[in-house]
């Protein structure tokens, strides 16, 4: 992984910007505000930390599973991205809940218990996220059964 990545944005129109990578071969992405501001044409800041959260949960419980030779078939998650006002009024994310669906049941899963309990510190985005923004994360099994909740 490197220790040091680049992005560059540049503004199309009002708040739509091309986010630029640094990988050659990476496509470029554009976000966009919602109305009034913006015109929806992409994902804003909120939803791509949402999302960032919720991809890094789902990675790194993929890695720590494969890692104690578990096959989890297919790990999908979903985040529930809650904006409140602060005292000043502001909008802020006051908190992300995220599920993660394995697609096997929970018994299926060799080392589950040993996987499940370490998975999340190795997610450097939430991780670094959660020292200003609450995350809670489930993660459930194929029948809906939830095998770790925090």
């Amino acid at each position: 992984m490197d220790s040091q990545f680049k992005i560059d944005l540049h503004q199309q129109v009002d708040y739509r910007f091309e986010v630029r990578f640094d990988r050659a071969g990476m496509p470029n992405l554009i976000t966009d505000e919602a109305p009034p501001l913006g015109r929806d044409a992409g994902p804003n800041p909120a939803r791509l930390l949402g999302a960032a959260v919720a991809n890094c949960l789902a990675a790194s419980l993929l890695f720590a599973l494969r890692k104690f030779k578990g096959d989890p078939q297919s790990v999908d998650a979903s985040a529930v991205v809650n904006i409140v006002r602060n005292a000043q009024n502001r909008l802020r994310i006051g908190s992300i809940d995220v599920d993660l669906r394995l697609g096997i049941d929970g018994a299926e899963a060799p080392m589950l218990a040993r996987a499940l309990a370490q998975f999340e510190d190795f997610c450097i985005v939430t991780q670094s996220v959660r020292s200003a923004v609450p995350v809670t994360v489930r993660v459930l099994d194929r029948a809906g059964v939830v095998l770790k909740a925090s």
